[in-house]
Parts: structure tokens; C-alpha cells; sequence
């Protein structure tokens, strides 16, 4: 059932501290713990990288003693069909992984065509909206990108509650689907632009997941007080290094093979044409290289079918798996490549899956430069080869693959780098630069807070 809210004033006096324009009290005696509502578009059991973030960070949280309510969706991505066990409702209100996750239904269509995606996000920020009456007035509430309409919606219910507003910016929009390819400049995207402006604006803490995405927002004007730096991570004790299951490699045919693995979204942005051209090379030239990709995503079918008429046994498509079986074929992987499109844009991201091969002490091939560039130089993991070249590509990986000391080395300084990313310490600082922006409760009116009820349908 359906419960609604009870109207509650905000005190906008000049005493207390000022939030968002709204007066935040510390009071003798009351509790410092935070309700936070989370809005995202993505959650597991999907395994990209928006959900692991998301999901760690709120466990973390909760560890801490603070309440997290996750406003997400039905289970989708990458190939937008709705995951097994679940199905579309009014809502669903379940308990995952010790988190409060209220679901929403939202339009959803396969992963191709920008205007179906765009309608698919358009309905996100509808329900969302709505259903954010009848969740439990939170003291803070965060959106994070991508995509853009995520962070409408995060926008729309905080001012709903009349809350503090955290825009987390994973990457950015519209800029990402330009580089890619899947919108081109024009009044669309302008109108996205002048949203997005307006959302930095408005937003009372902006969380950047990289230094070079903070500078661009500074330089657009963005005040800089107003920016943290909180950067992806990974698991260091259950992403530790280790080795696969033997049944594993009996099972995709990789026994005495060197394996190069991708893992992760098989998207527009990643470029990986450039392995299948890399793969039709290594068959004569390096023949012990196995290539395999995990993951899906609206390339993966045409690079699937595309391998299969270039004859390329050399290559091994996995699809989707879960975040939990992942750990096996980063142990599994003897590299794994990192690759994105040479675009600009790309030069202020820092991948994430990155952070999880440092993790499992897996060696890198990447062809990202900048950000990711400056990061992995100093901890002597990576290989980091020409952009957009299958030459180079295919240097890096007979390199590796006839020279097993280089990566025991690669791999053990990997290691010891992933150790600097752990992501419950980076859940930490988030949680700090929250609690700075939300020093104590915000005045009650007396009136109590009740939200959907906890057995949602199914």
C-alpha cells in the first residue's frame, strides 16, 4: 500500500548552518547518523561498473550506522531485457545485500537506437519522480551519472523532500554519446547541455570521479569548493589475486594459451574493433595469444558475428556473467586489455575496470592516455601503446605473451598498486564530504516520516 507522506516545513531563518538555502541544526543529543536516498539507474545484480560503485558505497555506508534507500529500476543493462527473477510492477521493495532498494518501473527497450535509450531514460526521471513522494524524507539525496536524466530525476526528488542535492559525475554528458558517436551537435544536445549547466548550478556537492573531470567543471565556471574527487576503486579482499578454477580453462579450450582478456561493457566508446583486427594478426604472428571478451552490450553481436566470418578461433565471447563470477576470469586473464575510443573526452576518464584488474594483480594493455595514463606510469602495471593502432597492439601483446618474467612483474606491481583504491576507504571519504554538506539534522517539523510499505509486489 501506497502511504503518503506528511508535509513537513523547512526553517529558512539566518540561524544554523545554511544548506541549499535550507537551515541545518546541530542538535544536543540527536543523532548524527544520515538517511540517505540514492537515485541511480543502474544497481546489480547488473554488473557494471555505475552498480558496483553504487552498491559497495551504500553497504559501507550502512556499515556505519546511516540508512540508504537505493531508487533504481528493474534490472536491465546492458541488453536491455529485464534480468531472470525479476519482472515490471508498480514497485518492488526488496532488501539486497543488506541495502533498502525501492525498484520502479521504467520503458525498456534493447540496447540500440539513441532515440529508444532516450525514451527509456525520459520515463526513469517520470517514475522516479513520482515515486519519490512516498519514500521516507531522507536528509540527503544523490544522483549519479551516467546518464544525465539520472541525475533530473535526483534533482527533482531532493527538491521534493527540499533537501541538499549531490550530483556524482561519472562521466560526461553529453560529451560521452557525442564522442561515441550515438548523437550528433545539434539542438538536442545543446538543450542536454544547458540541463547539464543547470544541474552543476544547482547541485549543493558535486562528486567527480577523476581530477581531470573536476578541472573541466572548473573551467565551465563551476565553483571549486563546491567539487570532491571520490575516484572508482575495487574490492582489494574479495578482487585479491589468485588463480582460476582449472575447469574453467578446460571449459573455453584455453589450456597453454597466454589469455588476453576484455572485461566489461561491450559498447560504442571502447573501441573494440581494434581486437578482432589485433586477433586476425596474433593467428600467424603470435598463436599462443587467446583473446576473450566478457560482458555485453549493444557491440557485442555484430562483434560477435563479425569474428565468426573472419574465422577467428583465436577469439572467445563469454556475455554477461555476474560481478561475483567476474573474479575468476580476472584470474583467468594473463593481461587484460583497456581499451576506449581516441577521443579527447577520453583523456579525463579513469576506467574502473582498472581499478579491479590492479586488484587481482592482472597486467594491463591500454591505449588510454591522459588521466589513466598518469595514473598507471608511476605503478609500473601497464603497457601503455599508441591509440587507435593494431601494430602497436599487436607489438604489446607478442611482447608479453613470449615473456612470462615481464608479466610476473607487471602483475606484482599491480598488486601492490591496487592497494591504494580500496573502495571502502574511497566509501569513507564520500561519506565525509556528505557529512560536512549535512553537519546535523535538519529541523523537524514533529511530524514523522513514512514511506511505501516494505512487502512491495513483485
Amino acid at each position: 500500500m501506497l502511504r503518503a507522506l506528511a508535509s513537513e516545513s523547512c526553517d529558512r531563518s539566518s540561524h544554523g548552518a545554511i544548506r541549499g538555502g535550507y537551515r541545518w541544526t546541530s542538535k544536543p543529543g540527536s543523532s548524527s547518523d544520515l538517511r540517505i536516498l540514492f537515485v541511480t539507474d543502474h544497481y546489480p545484480p547488473e554488473a557494471s561498473a555505475a552498480s558496483i560503485r553504487c552498491s559497495t558505497h551504500a553497504k559501507r555506508w550502512i556499515e556505519r550506522g546511516h540508512q540508504v534507500t537505493m531508487l533504481t529500476n528493474f534490472p536491465n543493462y546492458p541488453d536491455g531485457k529485464v534480468f531472470g527473477g525479476y519482472r515490471q510492477s508498480l514497485y518492488k521493495r526488496e532488501m539486497y545485500e543488506t541495502v533498502d532498494v525501492l525498484r520502479i518501473p521504467t520503458l525498456v527497450f534493447p540496447n540500440r537506437g539513441s532515440i529508444l535509450r532516450i525514451l527509456d531514460y525520459l520515463s526513469f526521471v517520470v517514475t522516479a519522480s513520482l515515486a519519490s513522494a512516498f519514500v521516507a524524507r531522507p536528509d540527503v539525496v544523490i544522483a549519479t551519472s551516467p546518464h544525465i536524466f539520472a541525475a533530473i530525476a535526483g534533482w527533482i526528488v531532493s527538491r521534493v523532500h527540499r533537501r541538499p542535492f549531490v550530483f556524482e559525475v561519472r562521466d560526461l554528458w553529453p560529451d560521452s554519446i557525442v564522442a561515441v558517436g550515438a548523437m550528433k551537435e545539434g539542438r538536442v544536445v545543446n538543450f542536454v547541455r544547458r540541463v547539464e549547466r543547470f544541474l552543476y548550478r544547482r547541485s549543493d556537492l558535486i562528486v567527480t570521479v577523476t581530477h581531470a573531470t573536476r578541472d573541466v567543471l572548473v573551467a565551465r565556471g563551476i565553483d571549486a569548493d563546491k567539487i570532491v574527487v571520490i575516484t572508482n576503486g575495487a574490492d582489494t579482499a574479495k578482487l585479491a589475486p589468485g588463480g582460476a578454477p582449472t575447469s574453467l580453462r578446460q571449459k573455453l579450450g584455453v589450456e597453454n594459451k597466454v589469455v588476453f582478456s576484455y572485461i566489461g561493457t561491450v559498447g560504442m566508446a571502447h573501441g573494440l574493433q581494434l581486437i578482432l583486427d589485433a586477433a586476425d594478426a596474433c593467428l600467424s604472428r603470435v598463436p599462443e595469444a587467446q583473446f576473450i571478451i566478457v560482458g555485453s552490450g549493444a557491440e557485442r553481436e555484430e562483434l560477435q558475428q563479425q569474428a565468426e566470418r573472419r574465422g577467428l578461433r583465436n577469439v572467445v565471447f563469454v556475455g554477461r556473467v555476474s560481478h561475483d563470477e567476474t573474479i575468476d576470469y580476472w584470474r583467468l586473464s594473463d593481461v587484460t586489455l583497456v581499451l576506449l575510443k581516441n577521443t579527447p573526452l577520453f583523456r579525463t576518464v579513469l576506467p574502473s575496470k582498472v581499478f579491479e584488474a590492479l586488484a587481482t594483480g592482472t597486467p594491463i594493455i591500454t591505449n588510454v592516455l591522459g588521466e589513466l595514463e598518469r595514473l598507471l606510469e608511476p605503478l609500473g602495471a601497464a603497457e601503455i601503446i599508441e591509440p587507435d593502432s593494431v601494430e602497436a597492439l599487436v607489438d604489446a601483446i607478442g611482447e608479453l605473451a613470449g615473456d612470462p618474467a615481464r608479466r610476473h612483474l607487471l602483475a606484482a606491481n599491480a598488486a601492490t598498486g591496487g592497494k591504494r583504491y580500496e573502495r571502502r576507504a574511497l566509501a569513507d571519504s564520500m561519506l565525509e564530504a556528505l557529512q560536512r554538506l549535512c553537519p546535523g539534522k535538519p529541523e523537524e517539523s514533529g511530524r514523522s516520516d513514512r514511506g511505501l510499505a516494505q512487502d512491495g509486489t513483485n
